[in-house]
């Protein structure tokens, strides 16, 4: 049987304009999840007081917990809109585009930092053309286990707006970039960029910029473990500095 539930959205119908909270009213299944509130609100856009509204704007993909679009501020915690389900919710439901990334419209972010962020972490393993390589190196299980884990990550940025490192005046590109960096330093094909990863995290806006509050494991919908992560890149910086400076 369905339910109504209450969602005040945080709303702005652009990006320089002035941001006003709305109220709906929607009647949903019991196990309906954020999302699903909000396609209701999409079908019918009209608000509590029974006033014709544009529909309201989100990003979605997966609806599994994998792309990470659908983050945002869920009851004032970053938290995927697709696994936060209505039932579990203190109500009225109030929702809010992340507060760290620039407001594209109502609920969707431009979510560019981060991406810029894992340019700079050269989150990537570079190939020498398309041609066959043959079979690659053996990895141990072990190294396998705990570069998974971290590969899980699904560039939500939730990890970003618990950080509060992450802000207007700070160059921190993040606790998701510099997971990556250790993830790809640990495999044996991404090697040959180590030295550069390293560089980046010990350049402005690095590992050594992080204030260690560990926000960012709490918040993260993988469960990834970050503070460990970004302890050990910031070991690796360390000691990479000081080769630097012995080779001098």
């Amino acid at each position: 049987m369905a339910e109504t539930v209450t969602l005040r959205v945080k709303r702005r119908s652009a990006p320089d304009s002035r941001a006003c909270w709305e109220e709906f009213r929607v009647r949903v299944p019991p196990t309906a999840n954020v999302v699903a509130a909000l396609k209701e609100i999409r079908k019918t856009p009209v608000n509590a007081a029974g006033r014709p509204t544009p529909p309201v704007v989100w990003d979605c993909s997966c609806l599994e917990g994998v792309c990470g679009a659908c983050a945002m501020l869920i009851n004032g915690k970053a938290r995927l809109a697709c696994t936060a389900l209505l039932k579990d919710l203190a109500q009225p439901v109030r929702l809010e585009p992340l507060s760290k990334f620039p407001v594209v419209r109502d609920l969707m972010v431009d979510r560019t930092a981060l991406f810029e962020g894992l340019k700079r972490a050269k989150a990537w393993i570079e190939l020498d053309g398309t041609h066959d390589l043959g079979p690659g190196p053996r990895v141990q299980q072990s190294l396998q286990a705990w570069t998974y884990e971290l590969s899980r990550c699904n560039s939500c940025g939730c990890c970003m707006e618990a950080c509060p490192q992450v802000n207007g005046r700070s160059a921190f590109i993040g606790p998701a970039p510099l997971a990556q960096i250790t993830r790809f330093n640990a495999h044996p094909l991404g090697e040959s960029l180590r030295a550069e990863r390293l560089e980046a995290a010990r350049g402005p806006g690095g590992v050594h910029e992080c204030g260690k509050a560990q926000n960012c494991e709490k918040v993260c919908p993988k469960r990834l473990p970050l503070v460990w992560a970004i302890a050990e890149l910031n070991r690796q910086a360390v000691a990479y500095s000081i080769r630097q400076w012995l080779s001098r």
